[in-house]
């Protein structure tokens, strides 16, 4: 199999070192040395050069110096440094050096006078990067890396068992990424990062950034970025950063952003070391096709948002925000929430703005905030905000939310506070293609889970806030809407908590089941809600693998592997059919539901046949593999009786039993009495 991931080439000359450096005056034998001197000084600060490494050529016919300079550095890194700090330095006004790396000068020198095109080649067809999308029992696919193995999946629960897609050994340095929606695998290596799709998984892009960090894809999947801290210089040097901007399609470099992370590490945005938190940067949330992609970073003072596709700043100046602590985008449209804190006499804000345009829709002033944390509905319609205000003695908090209705006229805000404002808020989490949002709070180990509708129950299709119902002494740390909304998985993933997990029917708040996947770390529902996943990766040290759930809570499969690192499923792109259309087969839903079943009954009895047709294979193997030895047991019996005669007869020998111990392992062990 061709090896993908290349290494940096290496020369083949064995002149990576060597520099030449053009431009320079040419002089005669008496000012020869004088020059050679200055040259020696300036070409030796960006590196050492070697004990008579420079080579400073003289016309013999003129006996003039010819005008240029070779230079020989200690290692290839000191003369790409030389030839970026030296290229286009101004010796004098009438003298500025051109810095060529020898082996690029040869390979230049190289190139014909005359250009010959080259022979056309026909293109291979691309591969179809939608055609899982097709598949006929309507499966989701999912990666699982584990030791040094990356293996690509179809959920198959019919079959009780996931079946075998792609799979490749050290295909990444780092981790594995879907795309926003699921058309190609990105893999990250020192070299940069590759994007693999298609059904054989060939390589489709690649973006060439030494030792990446990360990729970060916008929501059309037209443009990432990639991302990776560069080590200091020197001790007393600033750690920095570089941040590049590609054309996905093209594999084009649009836009670079480089420098000090202090410069950049506002806010949220910095880490606790002070250091540059790589998602600093943030795309803007789901596009519709031929609409533009947003990407907005923190600034001192402000926000800078940067649009596609030149990626030059929106009226080319930053929205300026004192005090920005925060920003979110919407995830479903270029609305930009963001968060600045209370300072002196101004108040704490929440601003709402729409780009291009840069319309403020809404803006809350907040008092004696301690802290704000912004929580977006999947599909924009609302936007929570939890705040942590302080009480009158400064000693203590207490929590309120802010929630923003964004497909009302005006954008209007309710408020909501829980019955004990003083209980700790673990989080909120909205109910996808719905109204409603559930809540984790308490203080201890038990919590209590409350769910709110924003629909006032008293009049139907009324906005205002309403409260459903409130599950007390709840062992869960986080919770999971369906994609599909209505169900609602408690998962008790802490190390106390054991990995219970508890599935409820959020429409007649039912428990529809509870379970347990012991130590589990993280929990995934597939993209349509139709199954759950929970994993328990490398972070323990056994029973690795992850459990394949229903959404109602049965059990369907599970796989064990050793040193798991990661699970994720494929996501799947927006649908394409109207509302209305969507509306119809909900409601005409048993008769599909019908044809479903069938084809899931043949698929089972598909799936007996087989076994019983393997099963048949293994004994008619098991009856060829009798009848040879059968051959053999008869030639044994004539060698016995010819090599025997008439002590073979029945009766002349006894068959005694006798039992022997063997000790295969002592271990001695103190044993407190």
């Amino acid at each position: 199999e061709e090896e993908e991931e290349e290494e940096d080439a290496q020369t083949e000359s064995g002149f990576a070192n060597v520099l030449v450096v053009d431009g320079v005056p040419k002089v005669s034998q008496e000012k020869y040395q004088k020059l050679t001197s200055i040259l020696t000084k300036i070409l030796s600060g960006p590196g050492h050069i070697r004990e008579n490494g420079l080579w400073h050529p003289v016309d013999e016919a003129t006996g003039l110096s010819k005008g240029c300079v070779f230079v020989e550095y200690e290692t290839p890194d000191q003369a790409r440094a030389a030839q970026a700090a030296l290229h286009g330095y101004a010796l004098d006004k009438a003298h500025k050096f051109s810095a060529t790396l020898y082996d690029e000068a040869e390979r230049l020198a190289a190139v014909p006078d005359e250009y010959v095109a080259p022979e056309p080649r026909d293109a291979p067809p691309p591969e179809n990067q939608w055609s899982w999308l097709s598949d006929r029992r309507g499966r989701d696919q999912f990666v699982a890396r584990f030791g040094d193995e990356t293996e690509i999946y179809w959920n198959d629960v019919a079959k009780q068992q996931p079946e075998d897609v792609y799979k490749r050994s050290t295909w990444t340095e780092l981790f594995v990424l879907w795309t926003p929606r699921g058309s190609a695998l990105a893999t990250l290596h020192r070299q940069g990062v590759a994007l693999w799709g298609g059904d054989s998984f060939g390589r489709l892009m690649r973006f060439s950034h030494q030792l990446v960090q990360r990729v970060a894809f916008s929501a059309d999947e037209r443009y990432a970025y990639t991302f990776s801290e560069v080590p200091p210089a020197g001790p007393r040097d600033p750690l920095r950063f570089l941040l590049i901007v590609w054309d996905v399609r093209s594999g084009r470099k649009l836009r670079v952003f480089e420098g000090p992370q202090a410069e950049f590490a506002v806010g949220a945005a910095a880490r606790p070391d002070g250091g540059l938190a790589w998602d600093a940067f943030r795309w803007s949330g789901g596009a519709a096709p031929g609409a533009p992609s947003f990407l907005a970073h923190l600034k001192k003072g402000g926000v800078a948002v940067y649009e596609s596709p030149d990626f030059g700043l929106v009226d080319r100046k930053s929205v300026k925000l004192d005090s920005v602590q925060s920003i979110e985008w919407s995830p479903a449209e270029p609305v930009l929430a963001a968060y600045q804190v209370e300072e002196g006499n101004m108040p704490a804000r929440i601003m709402l703005m729409r780009f291009p345009k840069k319309e403020e829709l809404r803006a809350k002033n907040l008092h004696s905030v301690a802290g704000v944390q912004l929580s977006w509905h999947p599909q924009g319609d609302f936007l929570a905000v939890a705040v942590e205000k302080w009480t009158k003695s400064h000693k203590s908090t207490n929590t309120h939310f802010e929630l923003f209705s964004l497909r009302e006229r005006d954008t209007p805000i309710d408020m909501l506070e829980l019955p004990n404002k003083a209980e700790k808020i673990h989080e909120l989490v909205w109910e996808p293609r719905g109204v409603r949002f559930a809540i984790l709070h308490g203080d201890g180990s038990r919590l209590s889970v409350s769910i709110y509708s924003m629909r006032d129950g008293k009049l139907p299709g009324a906005r205002g806030v309403a409260h459903l119902h409130t599950l007390v002494n709840k062992q869960a740390s986080s919770l999971h809407w369906s994609p599909a909304g209505r169900f609602l998985v408690l998962a008790g993933t802490k190390q106390t908590q054991n990995g219970l997990m508890e599935f409820w029917d959020t429409e007649d708040m039912s428990l529809l089941s509870a379970g347990e996947h012991y130590m589990a770390t993280e929990v995934q529902w597939d993209p349509t809600g139709r199954y759950l996943t929970t994993v328990v990766n490398a972070q323990n040290s056994t029973d690795n693998g992850y459990y394949i759930w229903s959404f109602a809570g049965q059990l369907l499969y599970k796989v064990e592997r050793n040193r798991f690192y990661q699970f994720q499923w494929r996501p799947r792109p927006p649908t394409l059919l109207l509302a209305e259309k969507q509306k119809a087969i909900l409601k005409n839903l048993k008769h599909y539901s019908k044809k479903y079943d069938e084809e899931d009954e043949a698929i089972l009895m598909q799936a007996d046949t087989e076994f019983l047709a393997a099963r048949e294979k293994q004994m008619e193997e098991w009856r060829e593999w009798q009848a040879t030895k059968a051959e053999w047991a008869a030639e044994q019996a004539e060698a016995k009786k010819a090599l025997l005669g008439d002590r073979l007869r029945d009766g002349d020998f006894t068959v005694q039993l006798a039992e022997v111990t063997v000790v295969l392992e002592v271990k001695e062990e103190a044993v407190k009495l």
